[in-house]
């Protein structure tokens, strides 16, 4: 098996839709995804998976319900961790937020919603 590095920027460079995750690699039972973000996305939530999200551009806004905190701003370099059953909704507070995900590999982008955006099977950077 050969090891490779990543460039972050060129891996975000291949990422043309927002909302619409790319694999970067297989971590154990997880990947790690590179997303672009813009507007405002689906409340949803996951009923198996931890959801990580790494800001390395822009700045993004974790809405959730009160209880859970309501709001959280994620600014580049910071990171969240959304666990599984907290109803929430990610915002690109900036014109376009890069983020890089952490989750389990059966992580459906928009948990217990299935619409437009929803994406079942993703490419790799």
């Amino acid at each position: 098996m050969i090891v490779n590095k990543v460039n972050i920027a060129a891996a975000f460079a291949g990422v043309s839709e927002y909302w619409s995750p790319k694999i970067g690699g297989d971590i154990n039972e997880s990947q790690l995804k590179f997303a672009k973000f813009s507007g405002t996305f689906n409340w949803h939530h996951h009923d198996n998976e931890d959801e990580l999200f790494l800001v390395v551009k822009g700045t993004l806004r974790m809405r959730m319900k009160p209880e859970n905190g309501g709001e959280v701003i994620i600014n580049e370099g910071e990171y969240v961790i959304v666990p599984k059953g907290i109803v929430h909704c990610p915002e690109a507070v900036s014109d376009e937020v890069h983020c890089l995900l952490l989750e389990p590999r059966t992580t459906i982008n928009t948990g217990n919603v299935v619409n437009e955006r929803t994406r079942t099977t993703l490419d790799r950077i």
